[in-house]
């Protein structure tokens, strides 16, 4: 009996990663085909960005870094002053998933927040009514898809693996929870998420 949610943030509580990317891309008149070409060498191996996401680098020096590697339609890097509160502009809040959360928590099951972090401000107003715990990676020095960081997850709401289901918008983090038994939902869209949750939970959430 699934008795845990444990959810991602960026791109499952707001609106997706893409959109977000695609419009900082714009504002900051980026290279789009060189940015992604730049972030898939990033994380195709250990880099800058996993120590960010662990908090082991502060946001000025990743900032510094990515600018360096990133260069505009004009040929010319960006302004590294700001770069990731520019880039986490674009992610908007969706009330329906937020929703859902409530209406979960409130039927009794135990709700955990597991975000990896880019030194980012997190929206945090309601979350006391919504989580039960919340596991941001660059504050606890673990990142996903690390199995440590779904294990201090679950010892937070005090469940097994196989007692909770993950909701993430990355398959590489799904397949890493569906590893140590954790059920996993890959996160397409609110409609999608809420109906297999439900059935899962066997709680209506809508």
């Amino acid at each position: 009996m699934v008795k845990g949610v444990l959810i991602d943030w960026g791109g499952v509580l707001t609106t997706s990663m893409s959109e977000a990317v695609a419009t900082w891309i714009e504002s900051d008149r980026l290279d789009g085909e060189h940015y992604r070409t730049v972030m898939r060498e990033l994380l195709r191996q250990e880099s800058a960005v996993h120590a960010l996401e662990r908090g082991e680098i502060t946001a000025v020096e990743f900032e510094r870094e990515l600018a360096a590697r990133l260069r505009t339609v004009d040929g010319t890097p960006p302004l590294a002053d700001g770069l990731l509160t520019r880039m986490f502009l674009g992610f908007q809040r969706v009330d329906a998933m937020y929703d859902m959360l409530l209406k979960a928590r409130t039927a009794g099951v135990r709700v955990c927040l597991l975000s990896n972090s880019w030194a980012n401000e997190y929206p945090r107003d309601g979350w006391d009514e919504i989580f039960d715990a919340v596991v941001i990676s660059g504050e606890i020095g673990m990142r996903k898809p690390e199995p440590r960081i779904f294990q201090h997850a679950l010892g937070l709401i005090g469940l097994t693996a196989p007692e909770c289901v993950f909701i993430d918008d990355i398959e590489i983090n799904i397949a890493a929870a569906r590893s140590l038994g954790i059920i996993g939902i890959h996160h397409i869209d609110p409609d999608t998420t809420i109906a297999e949750l439900e059935t899962l939970l066997g709680v209506p959430l809508r």
